[in-house]
């Protein structure tokens, strides 16, 4: 399965169904199944946006409050890859999505549907770019 890796509170917002778009600086072609991997890092730029709203708010009603114990270095949720389209300022989505995302114009929105967080994260090391995830099949 492919997987892509986000820093916290990116990846659990994901999880939670909040996130639905990822943005990039680069585009895929692929679409299907997508493990979503939390970074083992927690950058500190990351930190200070767990602070504020509204992702303060949404990871306080998904249950990852403090921010210091959401998981890291694991899979948290598998989703379906469904577009990658061009950012530009008409594009640019309403808030709280516009607060989840760099939506600098000519960047990528990935869109995710389906997204099904796991019962219990799935330890993993993450890789730059798409990778390929062997998905336990007792556990995905």
């Amino acid at each position: 399965m492919k997987a892509l890796t986000l820093a916290e509170p990116w990846a659990a917002l994901v999880a939670a169904g909040a996130k639905r778009l990822e943005t990039r600086s680069w585009r895929t072609h692929y679409r299907g199944p997508l493990a979503i991997h939390a970074a083992s890092g927690f950058p500190a730029s990351a930190r200070r946006a767990c602070a504020l709203a509204p992702v303060r708010d949404h990871l306080q009603a998904a249950g990852g409050w403090p921010p210091e114990s959401l998981p890291r270095g694991c899979i948290v949720a598998v989703a379906q890859l469904v577009g990658c389209e061009r950012i530009w300022p008409s594009t640019v989505p309403p808030e709280p999505e516009r607060s989840f995302g760099d939506y600098t114009a000519g960047r990528w929105a990935w869109a995710l549907e389906d997204v099904r967080a796991l019962a219990e994260p799935v330890p993993a090391r993450g890789a730059l770019g798409l990778w390929e995830w062997a998905a336990p099949s007792d556990r995905v």
